[in-house]
């Protein structure tokens, strides 16, 4: 999703007879065409060069920033992908690490869109689960950054709300493990740090179970107005049983639609 590819989900592309061509506005419908076809060759090649000077003193600063201990100023980088050479010499590795992974790439933009958001939280779960000892102090610091973040957000818009109840729980009993082992560095930084941020995880849980999901005001169509079959193809969109579940206790109606075999036979597969 976090790819150099610009035809990943969240942008759109239409294919002519010159190849696909990125849109600029979706209303307006124009598209990118090539940077060469608006400047001859020269310029577009003095042009390359020069954001390619640019990015190399980008990078050797943020670098060094990196490496300065004394620094107090947490760095958000708008990278939206890496590109790993193949090949390891002297001069660069051939692979990128997990926390420099999370360091560089553009989570913060990555979580508003509705597409990327789930595969955000996903990754957040697997680091917690089992690879947050891995990170570096930087990307540990980063991780709780991009989850304050994703909480705010799903305390705003109240969507998403058992998600992130799964990934607080998750975190908060790996930290409960890791804290124990006092000690033998296994976190990067003071102990007390750690139990100031599992606090704070304990305060997002009770803000998520605290939301009051209120009942819009509009009294037009509802779901149950639909026929039977509509119903039914619009269960088969949910991707997650328990959802199903939920919405089986609604309404009776639901509730035998909910228990369709075809329906949960479809989800298992």
């Amino acid at each position: 999703f976090l790819g150099q590819d610009w035809r990943s989900p969240g942008q759109s592309g239409v294919k002519t007879a010159d190849g696909w061509k990125r849109f600029l506005d979706e209303k307006s419908g124009s598209f990118v065409s090539d940077l060469s076809s608006y400047c001859n060759k020269e310029v577009y090649n003095k042009e390359n060069l020069f954001n390619s000077l640019n990015y190399d003193v980008a990078a050797k600063k943020r670098k060094k920033d990196m490496l300065n201990s004394k620094t107090k100023t947490q760095y958000f980088h708008q990278e939206k992908w890496i590109y790993v050479h193949k090949g390891s010499t002297k001069e660069r590795h051939g692979y990128c690490t997990l926390g420099e992974a999370f360091n560089r790439l553009d989570f913060s933009t990555a979580i508003l869109d509705s597409r990327r958001f789930n595969y955000v939280v996903r990754l957040l779960e697997l680091i917690a689960k089992s690879q947050l000892t891995s990170l570096s102090g930087i990307a540990q610091k980063n991780f709780m950054n991009i989850l304050e973040k994703v909480v705010l957000k799903v305390l705003e818009d109240q969507q998403n709300i058992r998600l992130i109840r799964e990934l607080l729980q998750t975190l908060y009993t790996s930290l409960c493990t890791l804290v124990q082992r006092v000690g033998k560095s296994v976190l990067v930084g003071n102990i007390n740090m750690w139990v100031y941020r599992m606090e704070t995880i304990l305060h997002w849980q009770q803000q998520l179970n605290s939301i009051q999901i209120t009942r819009p005001a509009f009294q037009g169509l509802t779901l149950t107005d639909l026929p039977l079959c509509l119903q039914l193809n619009i269960m088969q969109r949910l991707s997650d049983g328990r959802d199903l579940v939920s919405l089986g206790q609604v309404a009776p109606d639901l509730h035998v639609l909910s228990e369709d075999r075809l329906l949960w036979k479809k989800l298992c597969q």
